[in-house]
């Protein structure tokens, strides 16, 4: 899985948000904000990673029990393919 081209990350009043630039704006006009975690998985998504490659680094960077983990990650990936934002 790797975010679509287009999409990025700024700061908007101290928070991370999700946001279409060029062409992509045309098919996704909102923001989705991120947080400490959501960051994470994002930079880990923007250069290519699987579901097993995420959930091996939260369990890691987080100290979190594997299947959480998974479920969790399911629910931001299943947003973000909701929002057409990775491919």
């Amino acid at each position: 899985m790797k975010i679509k081209k287009g999409f990025v990350v700024r700061k908007i009043a101290g928070e991370d948000v999700v946001v279409a630039l060029g062409a992509a704006s045309k098919h996704f006009n909102g923001l989705i904000k991120l947080n400490e975690t959501g960051r994470f998985l994002w930079d880990k998504l923007s250069v290519g990673c699987e579901e097993g490659e995420l959930i091996d680094a939260i369990s890691a960077e987080y100290d979190v029990d594997r299947d959480i983990a998974a479920k969790d990650i399911r629910m931001f990936v299943d947003t973000l393919k909701g929002a057409g934002v990775i491919e």
